[in-house]
């Protein structure tokens, strides 16, 4: 045989494992980047979340104290200190409502690493 033609020799065991350590690096890298990439879509969207919440407080702080004050105001004579306790029960039911609601867009899975948990997953099921 020519020396053209000769097979190279199988890598040794060094050259195995350096070439197992490269690829694990690049796969911790890739999976570095796809939860930097999450996180900043997770930061976006929670920003918005806290402008638009803070919006929607401060209007309905001004909605509940004049619609409050106009139905003290109008149901005062029919009803007298009833009125109160009837308005404390209907906020407390809008206050249950909203924290259910909050919950359930919690739940959408919106805040979690989803595309990242799902590679980190495959790659343990991989190793194992």
């Amino acid at each position: 045989m020519s020396a053209e033609h000769q097979v190279p020799p199988p890598p040794g065991l060094i050259a195995s494992l350096a070439g197992l350590a490269k690829n694990c690096l690049h796969l911790l890298l890739s999976r570095l980047e796809l939860a930097a990439l999450e996180l900043t879509e997770v930061r976006d969207t929670l920003l918005q979340l806290t402008l638009v919440f803070a919006v929607a407080m401060l209007a309905a702080w001004f909605a509940i104290a004049f619609g409050t004050a106009t139905l003290i105001y109008l149901c005062w004579e029919a009803m007298g200190w009833r009125i109160l306790p009837v308005l404390a029960g209907v906020f407390a039911v809008l206050a249950v409502a909203l924290v259910l609601w909050a919950r359930s867009v919690v739940r959408q899975g919106k805040l979690g690493l989803t595309a990242t948990m799902v590679e980190l997953k495959s790659d343990r099921d991989m190793l194992l």
